[in-house]
């Protein structure tokens, strides 16, 4: 097979969640065990940190992906679902996996996968953790796809473990309460590997940690309670902050400045800030410059996108990833606290979220552009339509999201701003991104 040929084969013959939802869920971590055993299980040939959470994995993943890549280290990223290209979710210092390995892979592991079935999921973390061998990686950032305790990157045993928030996500799989879901996220707790979470929440929340940390007689810290994160602004396109430590209100990072400028991003370099700190005490030469150097061009180093990206100006174009009810209400506030001129939003879902839920975070006076992103899951954007006008939300529809932002652009005035989201895969729909 050539290399679209192996790619319609891993989307044709194996489930995909991104694709069809919960009919490609398949939760256990037997499969992905097997799978690499075949391979001799080259996830324990170089550290790994595993990053989970509901909202903010993505980006703490990249950006302690950027520090370690700074500091000198060779380093492997894995992360999903991906926004254009298959290869973003295996990267080595920024670089996607090759095309060929992809086809070596998949053939010379074709008939194992066939008596395996595993899920896209499952052959993709095999694939990636069989690349970072072969490519010798002194470190892999190991983002968590679904929950952690049965996820199956979740067979690895980390020399760090990050949790950054919970919120009410994938509800039909990981549970119904936020207690639930973080006792599926706490699952990748190890015994004895220290576990950073980002940031405290409940006490309910936080008990759900604590007692898996002392269960698995893993250090545990709260990262939120250790450092206060405070913006000063944003200049030259870059968010400029201060970390200090609360305790003796010591600078940590001061004037530190992030090319990652969503506001949610100031929760997660709490997290950043206390991963580096116990990976220092571990050996790791992660120097102050090599911090400071590396988050003002995490997307630069690593080539992540979508995460409060500013398309356009005049109007000013905004997109952003967040897609269920917390990571939207982050974005939209950051949205609202800077627009001027009439606000405009281009918006669309999928079909198995909680999209009454999100459509109440929206503003009744702003113009929408209902549309549907490429995606088989794709809430049809005429029923969103008639959906959002139950709240207010008054607008047209489009089939696709390109049609919408341009109709959003065409109509704007030159201090308008125009919102673009709702769903990962309207972001990763955007032509220009």
């Amino acid at each position: 097979m050539n290399y679209q040929e192996t790619l319609d084969y891993l989307y044709s013959r194996l489930p995909v969640f991104q694709n069809i939802g919960a009919r490609a869920f398949k939760p256990g971590l037997h499969t992905t065990q097997e799978l690499c055993k075949s391979l001799g299980d080259p996830q324990n040939d170089y550290p790994t940190l595993h990053i989970g959470g509901t909202n903010g994995k993505g980006s703490t993943s990249h950006m302690l992906a950027a520090i370690l890549q700074q500091a000198g280290y060779k380093v492997g990223l894995y992360t999903s679902p991906h926004l254009k290209d298959f290869r973003e979710r295996i990267k080595v210092n920024g670089a996607f996996i090759s095309e060929d390995f992809i086809v070596e892979f998949i053939g010379e592991n074709k008939s194992n996968i066939d008596k395996l079935s595993p899920s896209f999921f499952e052959a993709t973390v095999a694939m990636a953790f069989s690349y970072f061998s072969k490519q010798s990686v002194e470190v892999a950032v190991i983002e968590v796809g679904m929950g952690g305790r049965l996820d199956s990157t979740n067979i690895i045993t980390p020399a760090l473990s990050l949790i950054t928030n919970i919120s009410l996500d994938h509800t039909q799989f990981l549970g119904k309460t936020l207690e639930e879901i973080a006792a599926e996220k706490a699952g990748i707790i190890k015994p004895e590997v220290p576990v950073v979470i980002s940031e405290r929440q409940t006490d309910a929340i936080s008990h759900v940690f604590s007692n898996a940390a002392v269960n698995a007689h893993a250090p545990v810290v709260f990262a939120s309670n250790i450092y206060e994160v405070s913006k000063i602004g944003v200049h030259n396109g870059l968010m400029e902050v201060n970390v200090n430590e609360r305790e003796s209100l010591g600078s940590v990072f001061e004037g530190l400045r992030l090319d990652l400028t969503g506001a949610y991003q100031l929760k997660n370099v709490a997290g950043v800030v206390a991963a580096i700190q116990i990976l220092r005490d571990q050996g790791w030469a992660l120097s102050d410059e090599a911090v400071y150097t590396a988050l003002a061009s995490v997307t630069q180093l690593t080539g992540l996108k979508g995460r409060w990206q500013k398309l356009g100006e005049k109007p000013d174009i905004y997109c952003d990833t967040g897609h269920n009810t917390a990571g939207l209400a982050s974005a939209l506030e950051q949205f609202e606290s800077i627009a001027s001129g009439c606000q405009r939003f281009v918006v669309g879902f999928v079909g198995d979220k909680d999209i009454s839920s999100m459509l109440q975070l929206f503003p009744s006076e702003g113009v929408f552009y209902f549309c549907q992103p490429s995606n088989m899951r794709a809430l049809d954007s005429t029923e969103l339509m008639h959906m959002a006008a139950a709240y207010g939300l008054e607008g047209s529809a489009f089939l696709n999201v390109n049609d919408a932002l341009e109709a959003a652009v065409r109509e704007s005035d030159p201090n308008d701003s125009i919102y673009v989201g709702g769903s990962t895969f309207v972001v990763a729909d955007i032509k220009d991104l």
